[in-house]
């Protein structure tokens, strides 16, 4: 099963819109896919048209009172999701030891085999939410807008991923993508050749392009899958998970030629 986290702890980058067409994208093809809503702000279950926000979710699985297949409603078919919850946000709250990283790593460890994917996504933060994603993923994804303050939070960000590694002795792939990106604008053509210079072997190859058709699909409750399956943006983001999926088969098959070296 492969685990894969959205995360920037910076704002507006599109975090849940790749986590909602990403996990729909993947189910699409053929591949059973969880959903895990870990933003208080529950941003991602309303993209996909589910407004009640008082169900408990994520926040009794990390409060400890429950497992997550007790809340893991199919919204699509092949397709499930585990909502926030209300009390999400207490999770932050509560004072406790390292051990507290690795609640959402002991909860997905009882989960069914039978998803091959497990998505996440993350609210724009550096807590303890997002601490137990990384801890858990075997896949950090990280959306990068085309300007310089995205630049900024993005090596803070690596920084940050370099430490959570260490400490919690994780093994996930980085892999940077951009989102929300302007082509014809020369700061975001400039903010891409820095990227690709310092980050070339973390940079997915699909950018995902501004556009007004993903902020009215996900008004809809819909993926643009389902709004347009047509349109570029869903073109882009059948591309964006090609490449997730090629990249992982690279690293894959250079981790195995290694081993019988």
């Amino acid at each position: 099963m492969r685990i894969i986290a959205v995360v920037n702890q910076k704002g507006g980058v599109g975090k849940t819109t790749t986590a909602a067409n990403l996990g729909h994208g993947l189910s699409l093809d053929g591949f059973p896919t969880l959903l895990l809503d870990l933003d208080p702000q529950a941003h991602l279950q309303h993209c996909l048209g589910e407004h009640d926000s008082t169900r408990p979710g994520m926040d009794s699985v990390l409060l400890g009172a429950t497992g997550i297949a007790e809340h893991a409603d199919e919204i699509r078919e092949d397709l499930h999701l585990v909502t926030a919850g209300p009390a999400l946000v207490d999770f932050e709250a509560i004072s406790g030891g390292a051990e507290r990283a690795f609640v959402l790593r002991d909860a997905l460890a009882a989960v069914d085999e039978s998803y091959a994917y497990v998505v996440m996504d993350c609210g724009p933060a550096s807590g303890m939410l997002v601490a137990n994603a990384i801890a858990a993923a075997t896949d950090v994804l990280v959306p990068v807008a085309g300007d310089y303050l995205s630049l900024t939070g993005l090596a803070r960000l690596l920084l940050t991923l370099r430490r959570m590694r260490s400490l919690c002795m994780a093994r996930f792939d980085e892999r940077i993508y951009f989102s929300r990106f302007t082509p014809r604008r020369r700061l975001s053509q400039e903010v891409y050749r820095t990227v690709s210079e310092h980050f070339s072997d973390k940079l997915l190859a699909t950018s995902i392009t501004e556009a007004a058709i993903l902020a009215e699909c996900a008004a809809a409750g819909e993926t643009i899958f389902e709004y347009q399956n047509s349109s570029r943006s869903a073109r882009e983001y059948r591309a964006l998970i090609r490449d997730l999926l090629d990249s992982r088969v690279v690293r894959d098959e250079e981790e195995a030629t290694s081993n019988v070296a």
